[in-house]
């Protein structure tokens, strides 16, 4: 059974990304958030991958708690 996430912060990642391949991190451990640098290994909770096709500007979940992953959904404001 996965541990819970850890919360990393409580407000989102507003981020102008490239197009292509990203990885988000679910478990909140990552020292490169809101990305996966491979610190979830043994917590059963693993990256999001997410792509996009075109450079855009996001919202990326810090508190981990999101239902829309990777994005915010603002249950920051709950947790």
């Amino acid at each position: 059974m996965p541990k819970p996430p850890q919360i990393y912060a409580k407000h989102p990642a507003c981020l102008n990304l490239e197009a292509g391949d990203h990885w988000w991190c679910s478990c909140g451990l990552s020292g490169h958030q809101p990305f996966c640098d491979g610190e979830h290994t043994g917590t059963g909770l693993g990256p999001k991958k997410f792509t996009l096709s075109l450079p855009t500007q996001v919202r990326l979940c810090n508190c981990k708690q999101t239902q829309t992953p990777p994005f915010c959904d603002g249950s920051h404001q709950v947790v």
